[in-house]
């Protein structure tokens, strides 16, 4: 059954939830969708990363540039375009997209509404995002369906709907062969020569943000490093904690072993450089950070959350496929980074063992064939 689906999404960058839509619509075209991204931004606002990327990739995509805030008639154009164009199901994927197409009622918009929750993050108080999370939650309840890349986020949203038949499991999938060609490619001269100087090299991959956890790992490198000396630390991403990150690394003394280049579109090459890759997140659902590592072959060290444990093998507090750190408890990390650091061999077991793990369970093709299932649901 071909079915027209429009993707939508406000991104801030390219991070898991971009990278699993790509991942997912390139996988929908393979097995006879039709799907398209439409990818949301500010009036005036240029190319966004999901957008070049999905252009080089050679996925369709449609910019789309609204005045932000709660603009419904914005999404009423967005509605009758896809009406237009023959879409015959729109599939959210953040908070923004919930609210805008979820206070539209399916009798008006008359297109079922779709979306996945690629995670939660609880937002201070009365802030904005604290805003959209509270009106989301009442959103959730137009919708056709809503998928949670892992069991654990059931605890997250409220219980009326995670009790309910509209509820579906879907993880996360990797086109893992794409993955392992982008291991391989070259790194220009900023990383090279960083990486000549320093080792051992921690990576940290994700958006700029308190749930990241990045604050804690950057003080737990400084203390690092008087027992490695030569120690580097790189993290990717961008974020509204950039300038706090990098005020933290200067009164550290950290400016020289330090990278933050912000936005790097071939993580997997810097993975399978790096010594250890380092997750010390507050919250996850199933982040595609950590299946791109699994599948490059880095030592993995990540905080218990949302669904690393379990796919990392967790049993009694050990995991198969790398050091689980418990969560909430930011003064472990100097001890299970030095722990890592001592005996780095130790870990090629662990390596081998992930490297088949998502390669079996974690597949793009899997997770593309769990979401038809939930369209046709949706449109019965």
């Amino acid at each position: 059954m071909s079915i027209r689906v429009l993707h939508l999404i406000d991104s801030g960058g390219l991070y898991g939830a971009e990278k699993m839509l790509l991942t997912l619509v390139a996988e929908q075209i393979k097995q006879g969708l039709a799907p398209m991204i439409l990818s949301a931004g500010g009036p005036g606002q240029s190319e966004k990363p999901i957008e070049a990327e999905a252009t080089r990739l050679g996925l369709p995509v449609t910019p789309w540039r609204l005045k932000p805030g709660f603009n419904l008639s914005g999404a009423w154009e967005i509605i009758r375009w896809a009406k237009h164009n023959g879409f015959q199901l729109l599939h959210s994927h953040g908070y923004k997209f919930n609210v805008l197409m979820g206070l539209w009622p399916e009798s008006i918009r008359s297109l079922p509404l779709v979306t996945t929750l690629h995670g939660y993050i609880k937002a201070p108080r009365y802030t904005k995002s604290w805003l959209y999370e509270s009106v989301d939650r009442l959103a959730l309840k137009q919708m056709k369906a809503v998928v949670l890349v892992s069991e654990a986020m059931k605890q997250q949203i409220p219980k009326a709907i995670s009790g309910s038949d509209k509820v579906a499991v879907i993880p996360n999938g990797l086109d893992t062969e794409a993955v392992r060609k982008k291991a391989q490619n070259p790194l220009s001269e900023n990383f090279t020569g960083f990486l000549g100087k320093h080792s051992p090299v921690l990576l940290g991959v994700g958006r700029l943000s308190p749930e990241k956890g990045f604050d804690g790992l950057i003080c737990a490198f400084s203390q690092l490093r008087r027992d490695h000396p030569r120690a580097g630390l790189i993290i990717i991403g961008e974020g509204a904690m950039r300038s706090e990150l990098e005020r933290q690394a200067e009164e550290l003394d950290l400016s020289s072993c330090l990278l933050l280049p912000g936005y790097f579109d071939d993580v997997p090459a810097l993975m399978a450089r790096a010594d250890l890759l380092c997750m010390p997140s507050r919250t996850e659902g199933l982040p595609i950070t950590l299946l791109e590592a699994m599948a490059s072959g880095v030592t993995i060290m990540a905080t218990d959350v949302g669904e690393i444990g379990r796919v990392l093998g967790k049993t009694q507090g050990v995991a198969k496929g790398g050091m689980i750190l418990p969560q909430g408890d930011d003064s472990v990390l100097l001890e299970s980074l030095t722990a890592v650091m001592s005996d780095p061999k130790a870990w090629d077991r662990a390596k081998a063992w992930s490297r088949e793990r998502v390669q079996a369970d974690y597949s793009s093709n899997a997770m593309a064939r769990g979401y038809s299932s939930v369209y046709q649901q949706a449109l019965r």
